[in-house]
């Protein structure tokens, strides 16, 4: 049988270990971080040194090296750790006869390829050209080069690098503009939750942790109104950058607004960092964080890191947090089990997923009050606001009123205090 799938580019992964104890994880994640952007890792080299080469990032004779190894594997892409300067791609280039792709390249191909909704193209658009803009160059337009001290000596193809920086900055104030509105739209949508008392979580992690499985995994258990909500599940970095929020209905009758935030990893690019907070907007707002944790990786520690790391910037170190150690099952512990505030547990599985609903609830609900009571006929304004804001678990009209029991926020509770009949906080 013929395979007429497209044959994936050969790459070479390299970089300079400044005796950083964490260079394995970030060469492990590096080659991840290829594959997923549609490559094939043939090989890996390493420079131990005290300090980057300036022009070259590597050595001479690594370089020459890396040339001859990846030569004889056929690669045709050098795929480097860190983010470069637009000299010392250049210069790779040159020397090695290879294309070569930074880290932060690499993670905005992929951040290009995975965009599904007109934010994240847009924020992705607008990361990729502040990454380009510093490194236009005067020899990529093919023009004369003048070099002069004045304005008058200035050449063709410094004018032309001149236009080419104009129209980049002109296209980011544009995507800016755009991005604004587009921003302000998703804000009025979160506004309209926040004014809502049902609790939001939010799921956050690294990426290809098990955040998609887990979020389906709960809709499974917990929506009954078919699969139509399940998120989209690939075992690949960044399988998609969208945020999705769907609501989940436990069976006591207290519900959730659950989002399944873009995955995080590490040195992840200043500007997509800034790029993505509108994205992460959910994750800012959220009652409680569930972090989820590859529990079956050897780098789990480094990834618990990353995840801080990026909350912290993004403004969301400080919200109360479930640590949930998912893919027990490829490990030989037993879950599901719960240790304080965390849970090791297995997203394809149903009792460990109502054990995380249960922990979930247990924290987000843990200042609520049930309450018995009873409203006029006539005060459909409360009942109203009862059920938008709190969680009824019985109604009844009799003739003296409406008999309600209800899951009720600590701050409405005083409201309500006229109408209580009986409490079983």
């Amino acid at each position: 049988m013929i395979d007429n799938r497209p044959k994936k580019t050969k790459a070479f992964i390299a970089g300079v270990n400044l005796n950083d104890p964490n260079f394995d994880y970030y060469m492990t994640e590096l080659a991840d971080l290829t594959e997923a952007n549609n490559m094939e890792v043939v090989g890996r080299a390493e420079q131990k040194a005290e300090n980057i080469v300036a022009g070259t990032y590597f050595g001479v004779g690594k370089i020459n090296q890396i040339k001859s190894m990846a030569q004889g594997l056929k690669a045709k892409v050098l795929v480097l750790n860190d983010e470069l300067s637009p000299v010392q791609i250049r210069n790779l280039e040159k020397m090695t006869k290879l294309r070569v792709i930074d880290r932060t390249e690499l993670i905005l191909e992929i951040f290009a390829s995975r965009a599904r909704t007109k934010q994240a193209k847009l924020q992705v658009a607008l990361a990729r050209l502040q990454y380009e803009l510093p490194r236009l160059h005067p020899s990529e337009n093919n023009l004369d080069q003048q070099r002069g001290g004045g304005m008058s000596n200035r050449g063709a193809g410094e004018t032309k690098l001149e236009l080419n920086r104009r129209t980049i900055g002109k296209q980011i104030s544009a995507i800016k503009k755009e991005l604004k509105a587009v921003a302000s739209q998703e804000e009025i949508k979160a506004s309209r939750r926040n004014q809502s008392r049902i609790p939001k979580v939010a799921l956050v992690g690294y990426t290809n942790a098990g955040k998609s499985t887990t979020m389906n995994g709960l809709l499974k258990a917990f929506d009954h109104e078919g699969s139509d909500k399940q998120v989209f599940v690939k075992n690949m970095l960044f399988a998609t950058l969208d945020t999705s929020v769907r609501k989940i209905d436990i069976d006591n009758n207290k519900g959730f607004i659950l989002s399944d935030t873009v995955g995080f990893i590490s040195k992840l690019p200043h500007n997509l960092v800034e790029s993505f907070k509108a994205t992460l907007q959910e994750a800012r707002d959220a009652d409680l964080l569930v972090n989820v944790v590859d529990s079956s990786d050897p780098n789990m520690i480094q990834m618990v890191r990353t995840t801080q790391k990026v909350l912290n910037e993004i403004g969301a170190g400080n919200i109360p947090m479930i640590t949930a150690y998912n893919k027990a099952d490829r490990t030989d512990r037993n879950y599901p089990q719960i240790e304080g505030d965390d849970i090791l547990y297995s997203a394809t599985d149903e009792k460990s997923i109502r054990m995380l609903a249960d922990l979930i609830t247990k924290r987000i609900f843990a200042g609520y009050g049930e309450f018995e009571l009873l409203l006029p006929l006539s005060d459909g304004k409360e009942l109203a606001f009862l059920h938008e804001h709190a969680q009824v678990n019985k109604e009844e009209f009799k003739d003296d009123g409406v008999h309600v029991s209800a899951n009720i926020a600590p701050s409405d509770q005083a409201r309500f205090k006229k109408f209580m009949i009986a409490e079983n906080a």
